[in-house]
């Protein structure tokens, strides 16, 4: 098995999260699709993550892999609570999202058939482990 050296763990890490950030963009911009509440906070950990991993990789920052953990660990917090309430573990009494605006179990939370908070939390877990890749191939 071929080991990740250098700077290609943080920089697959920046991919994923500049990839992540443009096609939420995309999906709400372009598509129309208004995200819901759950939706926003987890923009709030991936957006940060796009401009702190570009700045890392581009200052050659050996430690900047440790605020791609700590951001990939809230946005996962977040994405794993929002598949509890999309597949129903959690009750529907306490769902933060309002009569008002966009439902987080609706079926506007799908693309391309997959659930957008799995995508979601398959792409903070990703991050999470490139970035601590990143971080122990600094100190050997």
């Amino acid at each position: 098995m071929t080991r990740l050296s250098g700077h290609t763990p943080l920089g697959l890490a920046w991919i994923i999260a500049l990839t992540a950030s443009l096609a939420v963009l995309f999906i709400g911009e372009v598509l129309g699709q208004t995200p819901c509440v759950l939706c926003w906070f987890q923009r709030a950990f991936m957006f940060p993550l796009a401009i702190v991993l570009g700045l890392g990789l581009w200052w050659q920052d050996p430690r900047v892999g440790r605020y791609g953990v700590a951001l990939a660990l809230g946005g996962a917090a977040v994405a794993l609570y929002h598949i509890g309430l999309y597949v129903g573990l959690i009750p529907e009494a306490i769902q933060p999202c309002t009569a008002t605006g966009p439902s987080c179990t609706d079926d506007n939370q799908v693309v391309f058939g997959i659930p957008i908070p799995l995508m979601a939390l398959v792409a903070f877990t990703m991050i999470g482990m490139l970035s601590a890749i990143s971080l122990k191939e600094k100190q050997t």
